[in-house]
């Protein structure tokens, strides 16, 4: 089966950067859209980008637009979420996930998770 694990996350200031990776193992990934979640304590699990198994198409939350970027790299088996100019209220942790033959990431109906990675943005 697919596995996938997240990393990348850390203690970043107001405005900086953060590269997380989402490696992937058992599986190859370009048969699965993946997807970039983040958690909140409270809330559910919000979807903040995604791209599809072909890799041509992308979609973000419209709090992360302009600011995050969801890339695939085939070779490596990785999916990558750059995520620049950040703020306090990205501060939770975040999930990849993987999704058969989609173009679409909704928490609720993918396949496979990692565990998670840590983003602690400090005010």
């Amino acid at each position: 089966q697919l596995q996938l694990v997240e990393s990348g996350g850390g203690l970043v200031q107001p405005g900086g950067s953060l590269r997380l990776s989402c490696a992937a193992s058992g599986r190859a990934l370009e048969h699965y859209s993946i997807g970039w979640f983040q958690k909140v304590l409270g809330k559910e699990r919000e979807e903040l980008a995604c791209i599809s198994s072909g890799g041509g198409g992308t979609n973000y939350a419209d709090s992360v637009k302009g600011r995050f970027t969801i890339s695939r790299d085939n070779a490596k088996n990785t999916v990558y979420l750059q995520m620049n100019s950040l703020k306090p209220e990205d501060t939770g942790v975040y999930y990849c996930a993987a999704k058969t033959g989609s173009n679409n990431c909704h928490y609720y109906d993918m396949d496979y998770w990692g565990k998670g990675t840590l983003v602690t943005v400090s005010s």
